[in-house]
């Protein structure tokens, strides 16, 4: 995803707060809360918040030695919290709408191409296979169940659920289905 300017910035954060800070509602009062207690969406927001921040500098690194400078800033920053919640991730990789459930063992290829409003349960991967060169290319509005893969050169229609330690070693044209087992097989079509 490419965030050029400063409004886009503040566009798909503003977006993507909501998960992270008002999920249990109470608005200031419990993003307040989440603060002190130090609860893991506060943290997982501050991290989802300098992705994309390292995203819009490194779209702006080569128009002066300042941008670069923060970019550099930025990165250090996502990788920092990233180590400490246990999330691999480039900041271009993802479309608006990132949404992460829980934290650990998050892994996701620098290339890999993904659509909007993806949403990650935790201890999952989006990366290379040795028998399958090349990365995961994901649709839009695509759920991954906790533990749950996606390895080597697949694509991966809109709307789709991967369950819960499900393996995804081919690719799943067919939008509005539910892929689970390993090797992931569509076992269900969704209704609308």
């Amino acid at each position: 995803m490419t965030i050029k300017t400063r409004k886009e910035l503040r566009e798909i954060l503003r977006y993507e707060k909501h998960p992270y800070i008002n999920r249990m509602g109470g608005g200031k009062k419990q993003a307040l809360l989440r603060f002190l207690k130090a609860h893991p969406d506060y943290y997982t927001w501050k991290y989802v918040k300098a992705l994309r921040t390292a995203g819009y500098y490194y779209e702006n690194r080569n128009k002066s030695l300042l941008n670069a400078f923060l970019y550099i800033c930025a990165c250090r920053k996502k990788n920092q919290l990233g180590r400490k919640l246990g999330i691999e991730m480039n900041e271009r990789s993802c479309g608006r709408g990132l949404q992460i459930e829980h934290t650990q063992g998050i892994v996701v290829n620098g290339l890999a191409e993904i659509g909007d409003n993806l949403i990650l349960h935790g201890s999952n991967c989006i990366g290379v296979s040795i028998t399958r060169p090349g990365v995961p290319k994901i649709g839009n509005n695509v759920r991954m169940g906790f533990g749950s893969s996606i390895f080597g050169n697949v694509k991966i229609a809109d709307n789709v659920t991967i369950a819960a330690g499900a393996v995804v070693i081919s690719s799943c044209d067919t939008p509005n289905v539910v892929l689970a087992g390993v090797p992931a097989k569509v076992v269900k079509i969704k209704s609308n």
